[in-house]
């Protein structure tokens, strides 16, 4: 496998325990990203951290702050920051099995693929695939990447696993605090029957090789 991992671990469910390897299932290599330059020069334009009243700062003179207020911080130490990092187990323990119907999909993030890490590996991860597979929910654990604790949600998918990361209950808005705001209009029936006509002849099958970004297309042809 070319790629590198993002994490390297054991997958483990009770008293069976495995080496796994996560991989991003996404990629944004296929971006148009832009540089910025001198218009004269081009070459690239360097930046230079800069305090308003000082001007130019050596890096070396930069610290961490946290704004409590406008314009007021609490400055933290590295040190600090350390004292409460979160040590990676390097183990994903299963907590928990749930249907899928039951997570909302404000909740799901990132997806990663997870296989075996290692030939040894493959029985006891299968026994843990297919005993997934056997029981049709999502398996919930937890694991600690780029210093963040996060829920991962993985699930059977052909002979390896599909994890998702979860985002916390605090990272999802109340649907409330923008829905709550749209008029209570009874729509007329009339229109709603004409729209599920609409609706009924526009059915298909989701094929996502159909869609195409047009603007980074158009602008690999541009750059082309």
């Amino acid at each position: 496998m070319a790629a590198r991992p993002t994490w390297q671990g054991h997958l483990r469910l009770s008293l069976v325990s495995c080496p796994v390897a996560l991989y991003t299932a996404t990629s944004s290599g296929g971006d148009v990203r832009f540089n910025m330059l001198h218009k004269k020069t081009h070459n690239r334009i360097r930046m230079i951290p800069t305090d308003p009243e000082l001007g130019p700062i050596d890096r070396a003179d930069i610290v961490k702050g946290y704004e409590i207020e406008k314009d007021r911080y609490v400055v933290v130490t590295p040190e600090e920051i350390e004292s409460v990092r979160l040590e990676s187990t390097r183990t994903i323990d299963i907590d928990s099995f749930v249907d899928a119907s039951e997570i909302d999909r404000l909740y799901w993030n990132d997806p990663y693929y997870m296989v075996p890490d290692g030939k040894v590996a493959v029985e006891a991860f299968s026994v843990i695939r297919e005993a997934m597979a056997k029981a049709g929910k999502i398996a919930l654990g937890r694991v600690v990447m780029h210093q963040r604790e996060r829920l991962l949600a993985m699930e059977p998918r052909d002979r390896g696993l599909l994890a998702y990361t979860l985002r916390t209950f605090d990272e999802v808005r109340d649907p409330d605090a923008v829905f709550g705001d749209i008029p209570d209009v009874k729509a007329d029936k009339n229109m709603i029957e004409i729209a599920a006509k609409i609706i009924a002849q526009q059915e298909g099958d989701f094929d996502p090789t159909g869609f195409k970004d047009h603007y980074e297309d158009a602008l690999r042809a541009l750059t082309k």
